[in-house]
């Protein structure tokens, strides 16, 4: 029963973050701009919060494996909590500036960047005693709560700028940073009890990727999904306003993939775990990729805009869902920790560095042919990377763990 509770506390977590990073999210640049006037500092907080995700292999290796119960990741929220809060006491005392958004970036991309991997290893490590497959439905489930924040958060956060203006929507993201906090310290379970591993290795993520070939390859396609994402929301963005209809593209596209992922995430508990892992990634990849493809074709509709999009955004849960179950099988302990580590940093940070030269990128080629060689990307390494060209080697002996019950996806290929 404990653990249960448990699981539902993270869950719990997972959806007051979001709702509050979300929310935050429309009402920042607003008073970035209101406040030092300067289209340029509006991008500060988003790119100085991607500064330490992308050197978090080096200065997180050790921290990460400390992460191992719910009092420790609170206390990491905790000190997001304080980044959170120095850009609305800075518009209260009427101080905010370019030094104050980097350091809000700063402080809350360094709790991010080991936080959210340590959230998703500990509730697989929570579940690994409650049977086979538990692991995957519940990283599932809490890939539905924080994707159902896409459709709830913006609305709600218009609405409020609507009635009182964004300042006082600033504190949003501290209260449920803040609430996600308290609600972890309830966590009782932690990896030393529930995994059966030294939780003080810190092994290279490297390392865990070199010895997991599987991981490797869906790590690799998150990676060129995440590098290409610019072409989705900057193209579309570009090709409203090139065909005199700004904005309405990129909100049909958004709107279309947030419903689509949704569904998707809805449906991912349930049809994750009967499907074959590396398969099931790929084909999501190669879903999303050809959506990319096809929307050039379709700019004249925003109705089919919306409806491609909305496949992308179905194919992805289901693709997430396959790669956490995928580590959830073949790594354990602290190995786990660093392969959930290894995909955010190789995710995330690469979704940092499109965005950084997206722009240039398709003020050369054009937002079209962009959006075109980004879904052929993504289409090329999911086959290549999927386990039908090049077959993955058998697992190791060490890579289907004895502390828990064998998922059958763990013996096959």
């Amino acid at each position: 029963m404990t653990a249960r509770r448990d699981i539902a506390a993270m869950l719990i977590t997972t959806f007051l973050t979001w709702m509050g990073q979300r929310t935050t999210a429309v009402a920042l640049p607003l008073v970035a701009l209101a406040e030092t006037g300067s289209a340029w500092a509006t991008g500060l907080v988003g790119g100085a919060v991607g500064l330490p995700m992308l050197t978090s292999a080096w200065w997180a290796r050790g921290l990460r494996q400390r992460l191992t119960t719910g009092r420790a990741l609170a206390g990491v929220l905790a000190v997001q909590v304080v980044g959170l809060l120095v850009v609305p006491i800075g518009a209260v005392l009427g101080t905010v500036g370019p030094i104050h958004l980097a350091a809000a970036g700063l402080i809350t991309g360094c709790a991010t960047a080991v936080s959210a991997p340590a959230q998703r290893a500990l509730l697989a490590d929570i579940c690994d005693g409650l049977g086979s497959g538990v692991a995957a439905r519940m990283l599932a489930w809490q890939d539905f709560a924080h994707r159902s924040t896409m459709i709830l958060a913006p609305p709600l956060a218009g609405w409020a700028i609507s009635v009182s203006g964004p300042f006082e929507l600033l504190w949003a993201e501290a209260a449920g940073v803040g609430l996600g906090a308290a609600v972890l310290l309830t966590v009782r379970g932690d990896a030393t009890a529930t995994a059966g591993g030294e939780v003080t290795d810190a092994p290279a993520l490297r390392d865990v990727l070199a010895r997991h070939p599987e991981v490797r390859r869906a790590v690799t396609m998150s990676g060129v999904g995440g590098l290409v994402w610019f072409a989705f929301t900057l193209g579309l963005a570009i090709l409203g306003a090139e065909t005199g209809r700004p904005g309405l593209l990129i909100s049909a596209g958004m709107t279309g993939y947030g419903v689509g992922s949704l569904i998707g995430a809805l449906m991912a508990p349930t049809v994750v775990p009967r499907l074959p892992s590396l398969g099931t990634m790929a084909t999501g990849w190669i879903v999303l990729g050809m959506a990319f493809a096809a929307l050039p074709a379709v700019t004249s509709s925003l109705t089919l805009i919306a409806c491609l999009a909305a496949v992308g955004g179905f194919a992805m849960p289901l693709g997430i869902g396959a790669m956490n179950r995928l580590i959830t099988v073949r790594t354990d302990g602290a190995e786990r920790r660093a392969a959930f580590a290894a995909e955010s940093l190789v995710h995330d940070g690469a979704v940092s560095l499109g965005l950084l030269g997206g722009g240039a990128i398709i003020g050369l080629a054009g937002a079209g042919p962009t959006l075109v060689v980004a879904g052929v990307a993504q289409v090329a390494v999911a086959l290549l990377a999927g386990p039908w060209m090049i077959p993955v080697p058998a697992p190791r002996a060490r890579d289907v763990s004895i502390s828990r019950p064998v998922d059958r996806d763990s013996m096959t290929v």
